[in-house]
Parts: structure tokens; C-alpha cells; sequence
């Protein structure tokens, strides 16, 4: 008579525990990527179509939308980048820099669109015109945090010896930062470009809000375009912005190979 094979004990490993988290990404990410690929392929009676390409490029106010969304991005991490620079770097300096940078980030724990209903109110109460400059302001105000993190974070890193070895032979204090500093925070600044950038450009009620429905941005096109069924075309806006998500990602991605060959340049 055979003996009966003894059962293998469940051991809880790095793969048991990666199990939920793979499902959690088929279900709420590759499910709902592969649904807008194919709704990007299919017309209102589920025919085969390219015509939503069509109706989206050759539609001069949605790439004049997608021209502003993306202006607005850019002016929004410009402003973020001068602001959260100097602020990161002074705080990288302090000892009590990472409190500090915390009670930047307790904030954003608030919902935002209550920071920018808040926000509006101040506009209103102090009779401050709702319009681009607001959704700009509102922009900053809401994004500034995911900037001063990261370049934080990478500032905080540098290695203090690569500075002093600079003063050591006689560089001064701008020379050191030009020098020395920046280019070894570009991994940084790229970390806290994109993850302000893609945002912004993406954003919906941001602009509504701030703006009593004046400005109109691409986020928001998307939601009206999936509010008013027009599926096919909406997907084809989502995957305009996932182009745009993974150009950020490669291109992140290449500035980080160059900070990292700068860093091996200085010795």
C-alpha cells in the first residue's frame, strides 16, 4: 500500500502576498485599459470604426482644449519648479526639514475638492475674479506639495562631501549649486515634474470650480464627452493622455541615466 503523500505546509512568501496585489491591477488597471482600447475602435452601434480618431483630430476646439490644458500644465509646473526649488533646497538644509515638509503634505490628506471649494470662497469673499489666473493659482496651490517632495527627497540625498570637495578647491557658494547641487538633483526635478505636470493637464473640477465654468481643459472634455456617450471619442482623449503619461515616464526615465552619470563625473 502506497503511503499517502504528505500536504506541503501554506507558506506565506513574497509571491503569496503579490497575489492581491496582481488582481487589484487586472481588475481597476488592465481590465479598464483593454475597455478603452476597444471602445476606441467601435462606433455607437459597436462596429468597427476609426472614425472616433477622425472626429477627435479634425475637431479644431478639442486640440485647441488639449493646446490650453497643456499650457496651463506647463505654466503650473514652471511656477511649482521656482517655488518648491528654493523651498526644498532651504529645508534639505534644516534639521527639522522633514517635519516641516510633513506639514506640507498633511494637507493633501484633506480632499481637494474641498481645498478648492475653500479656495473659491476666499476668491469670492475677497472679490478676486474667477478666471485663468485663479485656475492657475488653484493649481499651484493644490500640486506645489507632489513637487517640494520629491526634490526634497533628492536634495536630502546628495552626499555633503561632493560640496565641500568643491569649496575645497576653491569654488564659491554659486558655483558649488551650479555645479554640484543641480545637476545631481535632476532626477528630482524630474520625479516632481511629472508628477505635477500629468495631473494638471488631466485635472477637471480644478478648473470648473475656479473658473464658474470659463475655462474649459481636456480633463474636463473627457468627462463631458463620457457624459454624453460618446464613448469612442472619450477614449480616444484617455489614450492621448496615456501617450503623454508614458513620454513623461521615458522621458523621466532618460534625465535620471544623466543625473546618474553626472553624479560618476565629479569623481
Amino acid at each position: 500500500m502506497k503511503a499517502k503523500s504528505a500536504r506541503r505546509p501554506f507558506r506565506l512568501t513574497k509571491k503569496a502576498f503579490g497575489i492581491p496585489y496582481m488582481l487589484f491591477l487586472m481588475l481597476f488597471v488592465v481590465i479598464p485599459l483593454v475597455l478603452i482600447l476597444v471602445n476606441a475602435f467601435l462606433d455607437s452601434d459597436n462596429n468597427l470604426t476609426f472614425g472616433n480618431f477622425k472626429i477627435f483630430f479634425s475637431s479644431a476646439s478639442s486640440l485647441i482644449v488639449l493646446g490650453n490644458s497643456l499650457l496651463v500644465g506647463v505654466i503650473t509646473t514652471l511656477l511649482c519648479l521656482v517655488i518648491g526649488y528654493p523651498v526644498a533646497y532651504i529645508l534639505s538644509k534644516m534639521s527639522s526639514g522633514k517635519i516641516i515638509v510633513l506639514l506640507y503634505i498633511i494637507p493633501m490628506g484633506v480632499n481637494f475638492l474641498i481645498r478648492t471649494l475653500a479656495t473659491k470662497a476666499i476668491f469670492i469673499a475677497l472679490g478676486v475674479e474667477l478666471g485663468m489666473g485663479t485656475v492657475i493659482f488653484g493649481m499651484v496651490y493644490n500640486y506645489l506639495p507632489f513637487m517640494i517632495l520629491p526634490l526634497h527627497t533628492t536634495l536630502s540625498g546628495i552626499d555633503k562631501s561632493y560640496a565641500e570637495a568643491a569649496q575645497d578647491l576653491g569654488a564659491d557658494k554659486a558655483t558649488v549649486f551650479f555645479k554640484t547641487t543641480l545637476p545631481l538633483s535632476v532626477s528630482g526635478i524630474m520625479s516632481g515634474i511629472t508628477m505635477v505636470f500629468i495631473p494638471t493637464i488631466s485635472t477637471y473640477a480644478i478648473s470648473q470650480l475656479l473658473s464658474n465654468g470659463k475655462i474649459f481643459l481636456f480633463g474636463d472634455s473627457i468627462q463631458l464627452s463620457f457624459e454624453q456617450g460618446m464613448y469612442g471619442v472619450g477614449s480616444i482623449m484617455s489614450i492621448v493622455m496615456l501617450v503623454f503619461v508614458l513620454l513623461s515616464n521615458f522621458i523621466m526615465n532618460r534625465f535620471n541615466k544623466g543625473g546618474n552619470a553626472a553624479r560618476r563625473s565629479l569623481w
